[in-house]
């Protein structure tokens, strides 16, 4: 075993780890917590990551991305991570795509990859991209977790991993809900905040929709996306 991970397999056992080893993951949206979680799954030795995200580096994605540095602003997210995970573990196979995701590019998106994934992990944060991955996923009996809202809020330890239906308080979970009830799809996995969210003390960014962008902070979304690391690691290697 690559020294690398001797602490992993530790924890995890050989035949864990040597299921991590062969396992693929999805990884949907390299923001703040899609990048950190990306990451995660690299450094705990998974054996094949296939990274999907449409945006460059920016200068606000500073304070909270894993790939945002001064020398990377202008440059391909997927492009940045995937040099990165190189010099993390060098065995681990990474396959990009640069796609915004729609409804109607999802399979596409897929079958542009090698292999089909174990897991799907959605970190994206518009609502239709998230219901078209849910879609996917439950028509071919993929494993998926999906990210909630992480903006406007400070208290990483109010995070939860549970059902859609059971959830409380999180403004994107309310409309998730009602879409997912429309498609009668009965159940969803998803990372959400207990907090009730913090109301911007000034003007900030703008979408492209024009809608404001949500405030953030560094020890926020980087702890939601290790967070969901945690479960996917836990679920592909059987411990528990």
């Amino acid at each position: 075993m690559n020294e690398y991970f001797i602490r992993t397999a530790q924890l995890l056992g050989e035949e864990g780890f040597s299921r991590l080893s062969d396992a693929s993951v999805a990884v949907f949206g390299l923001g703040g917590v899609g990048s950190h979680c990306a990451e995660a799954l690299a450094r705990s030795g998974v054996g094949t990551l296939l990274l999907i995200d449409s945006d460059e580096v920016a200068p606000s994605n500073i304070n909270r991305q894993s790939i945002a540095l001064i020398s990377t602003i202008g440059r391909k997210k997927t492009e940045v991570l995937k040099e990165k995970i190189a010099d993390i573990n060098p065995d681990c196979r990474v396959f990009t795509c640069d796609s915004f995701v729609l409804p109607e590019n999802t399979e596409e998106i897929f079958s542009s990859f090698p292999n089909r994934p174990d897991y799907i992990i959605d970190a994206i944060d518009t609502v239709s991209a998230k219901l078209s991955l849910v879609s996917y996923a439950r028509e071919k009996s993929i494993p998926i977790i999906c990210s909630m809202g992480t903006g406007n809020k400070l208290h990483p330890e109010l995070f939860r991993i549970a059902d859609i239906y059971s959830t409380s308080v999180c403004p994107l979970c309310r409309v998730m809900r009602r879409e997912l009830k429309k498609r009668d799809i009965p159940a969803l996995k998803v990372l959400y905040s207990e907090e009730v969210p913090v109301s911007p003390k000034s003007e900030g960014e703008q979408k492209a929709s024009g809608r404001p962008a949500p405030a953030s902070i560094a020890f926020v979304p980087p702890v939601a996306g290790l967070l969901i690391a945690g479960e996917v690691i836990r679920e592909l290697s059987g411990v528990r």
